[in-house]
């Protein structure tokens, strides 16, 4: 579970995060990573939100796959920037994929947007 202090709960944060920021996919997640804004200079640590849409499944797909991301997520704080904000959007091939699986597509999108904001 992730902390409360590192999760993201107003639509315009993920506006905000999706418009400003750079842009990773991979087969089953793609994710939008952006820098702190002046806005936010007294935030403290990276802040993640998730987005699951309908496509994916029935409620009770979506809602595994964001329980799974959550998971994954967490074990990865550490690496992202202080004050930065992340949107995860799972695409719908994250619902028949294996933990195993979802872990590495996860891995290599934040690796493409690392390289897209290097």
């Amino acid at each position: 579970m992730l902390p409360a202090s590192a999760r993201m709960r107003r639509g315009a944060e993920f506006t905000d995060t999706v418009r400003r920021g750079s842009r990773g996919t991979s087969r089953a997640v793609t994710v939008h990573l952006a820098a702190q804004s002046a806005a936010q200079s007294g935030a403290g640590g990276p802040r993640v939100g998730l987005v699951v849409a309908r496509a994916v499944g029935p409620a009770v797909v979506r809602n595994r796959v964001r329980r799974r991301l959550r998971h994954l997520l967490r074990d990865r704080l550490t690496a992202l920037p202080a004050g930065s904000t992340l949107v995860v959007r799972a695409h719908p091939a994250a619902a028949g994929a294996s933990s195993r699986l979802l872990a590495a597509d996860l891995d290599q999108a934040l690796r493409r947007v690392g390289k897209a904001g290097a």
